[in-house]
């Protein structure tokens, strides 16, 4: 018997099929073993002796795989074709070696796709392991874990709130914190733009002006209205011939295949697609057959599959639309490996596959990769520049004819970003001559300001990550999830925002670290582990190099008091927590006392600024709340006036969780937050708030009480430990008792457990794309979930139900209905009313199941391991 391990058991059983009889094909499910999450998994000291740990759920894997090599004359180690696939077939041979069961004969097959000619070719030409590729895998992951582990703990114990820095995540993380800075710094100007509205042989069209009084206008030329509307009297009282008429042909080439960056961007851009969705989805649909491996540099494909991809467009298309020769494509990409195609779909004939998300990430690989072999497109570009009689005075209109689409007939890229004139260029022009004269229908002068640089975007942040040479494009995906979860940074509207926690590490790490944060360090050793994977270095003697310099840094800073680390990072931040105040007075003199100097603190959640007059003044101000925006210490700490009843002061602060009021001090004073919907907060309100919950009336029907208040999913009434859901916060003080009861029958009419939770839902996105019902989010007994009324799927702790997406409410639902209904609600069972009685006859048999029931002893060793271990 021949076993051959692959990853996945879709894949498994695809290729079981493929080879027949005499071959076992079985799943490692991926990595089988990692390094142990603790200190001293990598030890430099010993030559980078490396420990590993087999996952815990990776169990019953590996003992089917053992098993199996137990009776296998032959070991076919079949993972993916690139560097975690080989890493992969290493630790199984590597495992199985040490478990004494590795076949005699052990060799290693590729292919770049799962279809029954490519394996069958490929289990003909089997190789060993790659060393070099498993040596580059070695030193990136021993890399990476001395950086993480060296770091962190000193991040723990110096930086209040940071949990975790990464040599690539960290980088990525500058990337959008500059961003942001960028932003923040950023000043709009005014500038404004006459266009004249004019007609010509029954066709209207756009002309802009370009010079004025004899100048060339700059974009920021007309600065303001007055010179504007100067501007657009004069092109109302001239008359303006066309003069010059510049007819340019040009042609534009088609895009090549896919890569791993350039799928995540595109889907991003089209599909709406975050980049560890794109990834999911393309996994499905190589291990289905239908594209070729999704992990790839390279922008070449297949001799074969260009000769298809030729037949295909010859077969929809003329003659016109493919080129004499194939073409071929060259990466552009820093660091890139070639060494696989790029992504294709396996079957020319086949334009469409699938369903969902699938069918559109297939139609965009498909016509995308079909594309890549058309014919160029021939756009014809015209300009047309008119002027008055002075010649000082001058319009410019511009447009373009596709004269043929060529490639654009199939496939078009997508931008991040429209640019500046993009609908004008690509406006129609009426044919024209020198000498003709345009009839004028208008002329407009617009108002204009310069915008700031856009926040990165997944499809922007991964192509800048690519284009400066850092991380590989595989692993993008895992790296922009771990900056979400870390809480580092949000997303809002596709687009990254650095949160207060991001912002402050990225700020610390330039400070301490600023040769591991840097672009060119980290592409730097990009090349150098490509290096290892080449066979041009030593994966040891690479791993020293960075260990030689990092350790006695990362030990230096470990040696500052974390009151030195904040006193640094406040003379690091100084411009942007105290920019200059426009009167000139000290930015640092603290706005409420007007005595104490405002600094960086550190507290146990994170960073605050403060006033040195503590505890005689108690202003503070948020991190992330810039310097600029202190006012009179507004929002933070004010005394909105005294209690009538307790004489208590009444005070509005923010904190943690957002702004609040307070009446008192202490332990015991109450709070209550702030709800977004009340406008501008006064002194009324602060006491409509901390008084409370309000109570209604009594019920008719139980004479208990209903109560009206604001909890963790806005306003709510409430009778009976049942709830009824609120629109608004001013309902809580205005519901009378006739519209409470309503409303509480109304819920309770749901039915069940459904009348304990909102009626209303508190968001909508849409239709599910296969079961067509609406996708909603719910607040729940459990916790927030999302439903598509027929799957309910409950949100991750760690996210946040307004920043919940459409498309991540489709995967909660999609991956809840692929595991089936719930424990405890399996309908057979419940209709089964005869075993209940035949069991009630049968006492042995329901004696012989109690002790199934009492595991709880069994599971007490096992909590004592990590102890065992640490003895």
């Amino acid at each position: 018997m021949q076993l051959v391990i692959v990853e996945s058991p879709a894949k498994a059983k695809t290729i079981e099929k493929y080879l027949g009889p005499g071959y076992k094909v079985l799943a490692s499910y991926g990595h089988i073993r990692d390094l142990p999450p603790k200190d001293g998994s990598v030890r430099p000291d010993e030559d980078f002796a490396m420990d590993w740990e087999l996952y815990g759920d990776k169990t019953s894997r590996v003992k089917a795989i053992t098993d199996a090599a137990k009776t296998a004359d032959r070991l076919i180690l079949a993972t993916d074709p690139d560097r975690e696939g080989e890493a992969i077939s290493w630790h199984v041979r590597e495992l199985l070696k040490k478990r004494k069961v590795l076949p005699k004969e052990v060799e290693r097959v590729t292919f770049n796709a799962i279809t029954k000619q490519t394996v069958t070719d490929a289990m003909k030409r089997p190789r060993e392991l790659d060393q070099d590729l498993i040596d580059a895998y070695l030193a990136r992951r021993a890399l990476d874990y001395l950086f993480g582990f060296t770091l962190s703990p000193v991040l723990w114990r110096k930086l209040p709130g940071a949990k975790s820095a990464g040599r690539v995540q960290s980088v990525a993380l500058r990337l959008i914190v500059e961003r942001e800075r960028e932003i923040e710094a950023f000043r709009s100007q005014e500038y404004w733009s006459v266009i004249a509205r004019l007609e010509h042989l029954g066709t209207e069209f756009s002309a802009r002006l370009v010079r004025f009084e004899g100048e060339k206008l700059d974009k920021l030329t007309l600065g303001n209205e007055g010179a504007a509307l100067k501007a657009k009297a004069l092109v109302e009282s001239a008359t303006f011939r066309v003069d010059e008429v510049e007819t340019k042909p040009t042609r534009r080439n088609p895009y090549p295949p896919f890569t791993t960056s350039t799928l995540q961007q595109e889907a991003a851009r089209k599909l709406g697609f975050s980049a560890s969705h794109t990834m999911r989805v393309a996994q499905t649909l190589y291990e289905a057959g239908a594209i070729t491996y999704m992990r790839t540099d390279g922008v070449q494909m297949d001799p074969s599959a260009i000769s298809e991809a030729r037949k295909a467009i010859s077969d929809r298309y003329d003659g016109h639309y493919l080129p004499e020769k194939p073409r071929h494509y060259e990466t552009k990409a820093k660091n890139a490996q070639e060494a696989h195609e790029a992504i294709r779909p396996t079957d020319f004939t086949k334009d469409r596959y699938g369903s969902s998300d699938e069918a559109r990430l297939y139609d965009l690989i498909y016509k995308r990769a079909m594309a890549s072999q058309m014919a160029s497109a021939n756009i014809e570009r015209t300009t047309i520049t008119l002027r008055d009689g002075t010649g000082k005075h001058e319009l410019r209109a511009t447009g373009q004819v596709i004269k043929f689409p060529g490639f654009l007939a199939v496939y078009e890229e997508g931008r991040d970003q429209k640019q500046d004139g993009d609908d004008e260029e690509s406006g129609l022009l009426p044919a024209m001559n020198k000498g003709d004269t345009p009839a004028k229908r208008g002329v407009d002068a617009a108002q204009h300001f310069t915008q700031p640089p856009p926040r990165y975007s997944e499809a922007s942040l991964v192509k800048r990550l690519e284009e400066l040479g850092i991380g590989r494009p595989s692993t993008y995906a895992a790296t922009l999830q771990v900056l979400k979860d870390r809480n580092y940074v949000r997303t809002e509207k596709n687009r990254f925002f650095a949160e207060e926690s991001g912002r402050l590490l990225t700020a610390f790490l330039e400070r301490f670290f600023p040769r591991y944060v840097a672009y060119d360090f980290t592409a730097g050793m990009e090349d150098e582990l490509d290096n290892v994977s080449g066979g041009r270095a030593a994966w040891k003697i690479v791993l020293a190099d960075f260990w030689r310099d990092f350790k006695p840094k990362s030990d230096e800073v470990m040696e500052n008091k974390p009151s030195e680390v904040m006193a640094e990072l406040d003379e690091f931040l100084s411009d942007y927590l105290f920019p200059p105040r426009e009167d000139g007075t000290d930015p640092r003199i603290c706005p409420k006392c007007a005595v104490g100097r405002l600094s960086l603190r550190g507290g146990r959640y994170g960073a605050f600024v403060a006033c040195s007059n503590y505890p005689e003044c108690k202003f503070t101000r948020k991190f992330a709340q810039p310097g600029g925006s202190d006012g009179d210490g507004g929002d933070d700490d004010s005394v909105l006036g005294q209690d009538p009843v307790t004489g208590l002061d009444v005070t509005r602060k923010s904190g943690r969780f957002g702004p609040y009021v307070q009446l008192g001090d202490g332990k015991e004073a109450k709070r209550a937050s702030i709800p977004k919907d009340i406008g501008e907060l006064d002194f009324e309100w602060a006491l409509k708030l901390l008084s409370l919950p309000r109570e209604v009336g009594k019920h008719p029907e139980s004479g208990n009480p209903i109560t009206a208040s604001i909890g963790r999913y806005g306003p709510y009434l409430a009778h009976d430990g049942k709830y009824a859901r609120l629109k608004a916060t001013a309902e809580v003080f205005e519901t009378g008792m006739n519209a409470a009861v309503m409303l509480l029958a109304a819920a309770a009419a749901g039915g069940g457990r459904g009348a304990r939770v909102a009626a209303e839902p508190l968001n909508t996105f849409g239709p599910h794309p296969t079961s067509g019902g609406e996708i909603k989010l719910m607040a729940g007994r459990y916790g927030p979930y999302v439903t598509d009324g027929t799957t309910n799927a409950t949100l991750p702790k760690d996210k946040k139900p307004e920043d919940l997406t459409l498309e991540e409410a489709i995967v909660l639902i999609d991956e809840r209905a692929a595991k089936g209904p719930p424990k405890g609600k399996k309908v057979v069972k419940k209709k089964a009313a005869p075993k209940k009685a035949a069991a009630e006859k049968a006492p042995a048999k329901t004696a012989a199941k109690k002790p199934a029931a009492k595991k709880a002893p069994a599971k007490k060793p096992a909590a004592k391991k990590p102890k065992a271990a640490a003895e």
